[in-house]
């Protein structure tokens, strides 16, 4: 275990855009017993950030991660009962609200991506700047690992998995390099990826954009997490878990999150109702109101202070009326 691992969570991690999450989600957590779904838990930065503000709410704090579950859980002891952890992924948001909170909710909360927990614990492998074994699991009790991807999934697969999770524009010289590579044996130290790329890539591009590693390790995050698929069925359950008037505040850090965000927040933000028509019809009006303009980024205080935020883009809304029946049947239909 690392030295990390002994320093209080608090040291390890701070939380991007806390305090304007906190303010997104104030209002709506102003009633007594009004309940904050913190989709992405990690170290509970956020979610201690709420409780100490707002103390009308409790929380129920998502993890994939049982070691982050367990250091939140100890941070945020002193609340009580106004925590509450569950183990699971969070596209599973409506049976959780079901089961912890009776159906629906004032305010969701999803900051996404590699936690600090998960990045500064070296034996994790999310790291290309340190060399462990190519994990990458959340939950690193279930699921292939990173290396199963590189040592089992064919050149085109690979291809395909570069190029659509970490916009790799070198993802055919990069894979066939793997394949090359496990042909003498098979893929199992980040540090070795981390060299295969450097080599593959041509030495005129590696001069510029930071670690050339940075897009395939973030692919084969995305990959061995199921991350997009996730996030596209997670969006619109937790729009949908919303009462009315309830907040949703989700911060992404790479445009393929935000795409997916910005288009279930605008399809709720927009009218259904054909252009031509006279009068909109009740039924066709939005159903939630945009909190942002556009997506929010953070300040050059901030990124100085927090080098982990220099690419977040926060977006957030809230729900004026429950989704019209027409809205939701494709809703389902497109987070399938």
């Amino acid at each position: 275990m690392s030295d990390d691992a002994t320093r209080p969570t608090s040291d390890r991690h701070l939380p991007v855009l806390l305090q304007r999450c906190v303010d997104l989600l104030a209002p709506a957590l102003a009633e007594p017993g009004s309940v904050l779904v913190d989709c992405t838990l990690g170290m509970g930065g956020h979610t201690e950030a709420v409780l100490e503000q707002v103390p009308t709410a409790r929380v129920l704090g998502i993890d994939r991660d049982p070691q982050a579950l367990e250091l939140a859980s100890r941070r945020l002891a002193r609340f009580g009962d106004r925590f509450t952890p569950v183990h699971a992924v969070y596209d599973e948001i409506e049976d959780v609200v079901d089961e912890h909170a009776g159906g629906a909710v004032q305010g969701v909360l999803m900051d996404l991506g590699v936690s600090s927990l998960q990045l500064d614990e070296p034996e994790r492998g999310f790291s290309y700047a340190q060399d462990a074994p190519l994990d990458m699991r959340m939950d690193p009790s279930r699921g292939m690992t990173a290396a199963d991807v590189l040592n089992t999934y064919d050149e085109a697969d690979l291809v395909r998995v570069l190029r659509r999770y970490g916009e790799e524009k070198f993802a055919p010289r990069i894979a066939r390099a793997v394949v090359r590579r496990r042909e003498r044996e098979p893929w199992a130290r980040t540090a070795e990826l981390a060299d295969a790329v450097r080599a593959a890539i041509p030495a005129a591009a590696r001069r510029t954009g930071g670690n050339p590693s940075k897009r395939t390790f973030q692919a084969l995050r995305i990959e061995v997490n199921g991350e997009l698929e996730v996030l596209e069925r997670a969006v619109p359950a937790a729009i949908e878990v919303l009462a009315v008037d309830g907040r949703i505040v989700v911060e992404s850090y790479h445009s393929l999150e935000d795409r997916i965000v910005k288009r279930a927040i605008a399809r709720g933000t927009t009218s259904s109702a054909p252009p031509d028509l006279p009068v909109e019809p009740e039924t066709h009006r939005p159903y939630l109101e945009a909190l942002t303009r556009g997506a929010e980024e953070a300040d050059a205080v901030e990124r100085e202070r927090n080098p982990r935020s220099a690419s977040v883009r926060l977006r957030a809304a809230r729900r004026l009326r429950p989704t019209p029946a027409h809205m939701l049947g494709q809703t389902r239909k497109e987070s399938r």
